[in-house]
């Protein structure tokens, strides 16, 4: 069966009679966060059994029979299958005709396409739960950054809860090794909680060169195609391409299209940049008061209309590639330099 998000939550913290869930999709760092309520639930001396699907096509019966022992020292304990695949099937169907289970089994698989037969089977079997998980972007990379922040013993501010999101691209594994760094510096846990603010974050080194997109996005709004270029290619070689640069500049043209909305109403430009408040990264407000003053709503418009599309057609199989994406956001920094 498929699971909405609230679903797979309260299942993986009481299994139950459930006898496998798939948690899949490409945020293979969101699939391994929700283990967190297995574990939970077994307990801190419960038994972790971890097998391989190749393991498993070489022995199919294994899956079953893990499920169904008793721990050597009668307590609870768990099996995490990963990676898994199609090769796991067998096993999983081994599984799912075995007269008893007992203990939970969680198989993760990374992206699958719809025509693998091991998620056709676990969204057809009433017994079983799959959930994919996807990079979170926007408002609810925002959210995740806040509520993986009082985990730690962190308050923070919406302007740093989107400064951390926008710097680890969404990824919860690095965002929790940042967050983990920033309770150390300031010596907070959830016991004793700690505000934070960006000279913490500068301090930690949060938005070092390996994650920071404002360069970017300044280049492209601000109508830089060289610092644009150079960017572009220093993101490049350390893998971050494609739809993070849409996502960053997306968020900055809106933001524009915004403020430029009130500026257009007859507001001053100062007068709309106090309406963003703590929103918006104290050390960006003089680039965005400039870009605000410069670009006009129609071409804003079409400006969030192409990264739009830009960011579907790379989602789609066979869309646009990281080159065909590039260009896109030199077309927007070319219309950015022709206003300057």
């Amino acid at each position: 069966m498929k699971a909405a998000k609230g679903q797979i939550d309260r299942a993986l913290k009481a299994p139950g009679d459930w006898r496998f869930f798939l948690l899949y999709g490409p945020d293979d760092s969101g699939s391994r966060a929700l283990l967190r309520h297995v574990k939970a639930a077994a307990g801190p001396e419960a038994e972790r059994i971890e097998l391989t699907g190749a393991e498993l096509k070489g022995d199919p019966a294994r899956l079953a029979d893990e499920a169904a022992s008793i721990s050597l020292f009668g307590g609870a304990r768990y099996i995490i299958v990963e990676p898994a695949g199609d090769e796991s099937l067998a096993a999983v169907e081994a599984l799912l005709q075995a007269p008893a289970a007992g203990n939970p089994v969680v198989l993760i698989a990374g992206a699958l396409k719809p025509s693998s037969k091991l998620l056709k089977l676990a969204l057809a079997e009433p017994a079983a739960l799959a959930f994919a998980s996807y990079a979170p972007e926007g408002q609810e990379a925002d959210r995740l950054a806040a509520e993986m922040a009082r985990e730690f013993g962190l308050i923070i501010r919406s302007d740093l809860a989107r400064r951390l999101a926008d710097a680890c691209n969404g990824n919860r594994a690095i965002l929790a090794q940042e967050l983990q760094k920033l309770a150390l510096y300031v010596d907070a846990d959830p016991a004793h909680p700690q505000p934070v603010d960006h000279d913490a974050l500068d301090a930690i080194g949060a938005s070092a060169e390996e994650g920071d997109l404002s360069r970017l996005v300044d280049s492209v709004s601000g109508g830089r195609p060289d610092q644009l270029g150079a960017e572009l290619a220093r993101l490049s070689s350390e893998g971050i391409e494609g739809i993070p640069l849409i996502r960053a500049v997306l968020r900055r043209m809106s933001l524009l299209a915004k403020l430029r909305a009130g500026v257009e109403a007859g507001n001053s430009v100062d007068s709309v940049m106090a309406t963003a408040g703590k929103a918006l990264f104290w050390k960006e407000k003089g680039s965005v008061a400039s870009q605000v003053g410069r670009w006009r709503s129609d071409l804003l418009a079409k400006s969030v209309s192409r990264l739009v599309e830009a960011e579907r057609q790379a989602k789609a199989s066979g869309g646009l590639g990281a080159a065909a994406v590039d260009e896109e956001l030199f077309a927007i920094c070319r219309q950015a330099a022709r206003l300057r």
